[in-house]
């Protein structure tokens, strides 16, 4: 029963990520993505990057987007989701 749930949340997941990957059509010049849609994409990137090898018109960044913010929340979530904040922290308590 326990590996059935486990089956189903990564089911989930997978549904909910490849709903939102950059490219998709979600966002459009009419309805940019914004901040919060910069950091989701760049938590997602590495998903991104794998789906966009077997479907072209999957990207690992929104072309459609608000400019500046969408490009700080992108960086910003591929800078901490590989590690790079934990790196600083784990270097002041040295």
């Amino acid at each position: 029963m326990k590996n059935y749930k486990n089956l189903v949340l990564i089911i989930l997941i997978g549904f909910l990520m490849s709903s939102c990957l950059p490219g998709g059509g979600n966002n459009n010049v009419l309805e940019p993505a914004g901040f919060f849609t910069g950091i989701w994409h760049g938590w997602i990137a590495p998903f991104s990057l794998i789906v966009g090898f077997f479907n072209e018109s999957i990207s690992i960044y929104e072309v459609n987007n608000t400019g500046w913010w969408y490009d700080f929340g992108y960086y910003m979530a591929i800078i901490s989701g590989f590690g790079g904040l934990q790196f600083v922290r784990n270097s002041k308590k040295k």
